[in-house]
């Protein structure tokens, strides 16, 4: 994990990205997925995100899965991020988020390509 003082001053952006995560993970989850090597931590100095590769049969990909803070900063920092998923054998980088990421990132290349904006629990 990255060092704690750098997950302490980020944790609040994390934590709010989680109230749009549809209740998948808590805190505490992310804190475990980022000690064992799941996810990793990309701290800005007004932004944080939180990503997770995934390896499906046919490709890897890297899922920028919680963002928050500044989004000027956060859009700054995704073609390091692209660099890296790269470097690590990605062939696609996404992000499921809500409706308003659509346009900030059409501008750097992201295509929708599933809709997920309903979600009813059983």
């Amino acid at each position: 994990m990255t060092p704690l003082g750098e997950w302490e001053r980020c944790r609040g952006w994390i934590e709010a990205a989680l109230e749009y995560a549809g209740g998948t993970h808590t805190i505490e989850d992310i804190e475990a997925g980022l000690t064992s090597g799941q996810f990793t931590f990309w701290p800005g100095q007004r932004c944080a995100i939180v990503t997770e590769l995934n390896v499906y049969p046919r490709f890897k990909a890297l899922n920028i899965f919680l963002v928050g803070g500044d989004l000027q900063e956060i859009l700054e920092m995704e073609p390091h991020i692209c660099a890296w998923a790269k470097a690590h054998g990605c062939e696609r980088v996404y992000q499921i988020g809500r409706p308003g990421w659509k346009r900030a990132l059409e501008a750097h290349g992201y295509q929708v390509r599933l809709l997920v904006g309903s979600m009813k629990e059983l």
